[in-house]
């Protein structure tokens, strides 16, 4: 999966860097985007994956995990309290 996305990553780099140079085509444009909206996807899930898996603690060691993911983690089998 890491080197789809640096794939994913590089052509969408390769694509900037002809617009920046020469222009794109038409064809060019729509795969840029369609390649864009595919990386931020990617990003949101990998991003909200890691924030679901989080826990977070107090000074004194308490547990003071928002509520919302809590409900989330607790959905997903994460947590059996």
């Amino acid at each position: 999966m890491k080197v789809e996305r640096e794939q994913l990553r590089q052509r969408i780099n390769e694509l900037s860097a002809k617009h920046k140079s020469e222009g794109l085509t038409e064809a060019e444009e729509i795969e840029r985007q369609a390649l864009r909206e595919e990386f931020l996807a990617n990003f949101r899930e990998a991003f909200r994956s890691q924030v679901e898996m989080m826990q977070l603690f107090d000074k004194e060691g308490k547990e003071v995990t928002p509520d919302k993911v809590k409900e989330i983690q607790r959905k997903k089998g994460l947590r059996d309290d």
